[in-house]
């Protein structure tokens, strides 16, 4: 069986639900957001899942937990903590039985959303009210064009990028499935490159959140199922 790359974007957190701009600031999710990342769990639970990826922020790492909560393995979720210090040094695990019952997961910041600059907080609505709808369309929907202080799509794909090709493929190319569960943008450059998608295309990409996305992975070549 080939192996398999599933992706997530986190549940709603508690900014989407207000309509506000998030990016970095690290807000939980919401209670509808718990609930779509159980529910999202639920439709992958049968697949094996031997090693997960998540951002540095806690509404993704929420939803990784919540996922995995009725996954039919039954194995649970153990973050890691490389090189930093006594959090890798104390977590250490010392039975080989305990170590085949859990899921290694692995947190970066290449995978967090798009850093919005200085509208994170702003109410959306209220942001193209003063900015003008056409203005804030093109800060929130344009490939290359950055949000004052902030990062375009564009460049949030110039860090998401180069971490999936060189710490996530080789997990596939091994013959291990990969779970991944993080944000909107960082997930839209991923897919932008499995699917080969254009400039125009990729701006056009909406993920729901909660709802996994399932892709085959064979010798460089992707297959979404």
């Amino acid at each position: 069986m080939l192996p398999k790359l599933i992706l997530m974007r986190h549940g709603q957190s508690i900014w989407n639900k207000k309509n506000l701009f998030t990016g970095w600031v690290d807000i939980p999710m919401s209670e509808e957001g718990i609930r779509e990342s159980i529910e999202g769990g639920k439709k992958i639970k049968d697949l094996p899942i031997d090693v997960v990826y998540t951002s540095s922020l806690i509404r993704a790492q929420m939803t990784v937990v919540l996922a995995l909560l009725h996954h039919s393995s039954g194995k649970v979720p153990i973050f890691e903590h490389p090189k930093e210090g006594k959090l890798e040094q104390w977590s250490k695990i010392y039975s080989d039985e305990t170590k085949k019952e859990i899921i290694p997961v692995f947190m970066a910041w290449q995978l967090n959303e798009r850093m919005y600059g200085e509208l994170q907080g702003l109410n959306k609505a209220e942001t193209a009210k003063k900015f003008g709808e056409n203005q804030v369309h093109i800060w929130r929907r344009s490939f290359d064009v950055a949000p004052p202080g902030g990062e375009s799509l564009e460049m949030t794909a110039k860090r998401t990028l180069p971490y999936f090709k060189t710490e996530i493929v080789p997990q596939l190319e091994k013959g291990k499935n990969v779970f991944i569960a993080a944000h909107g943008n960082s997930l839209r450059s991923i897919i932008m490159d499995l699917d080969q998608l254009s400039k125009a295309q990729v701006v056009k990409l909406e993920l729901a959140t909660g709802e996994p996305l399932i892709y085959s992975y064979n010798q460089g070549h992707w297959k979404k199922e």
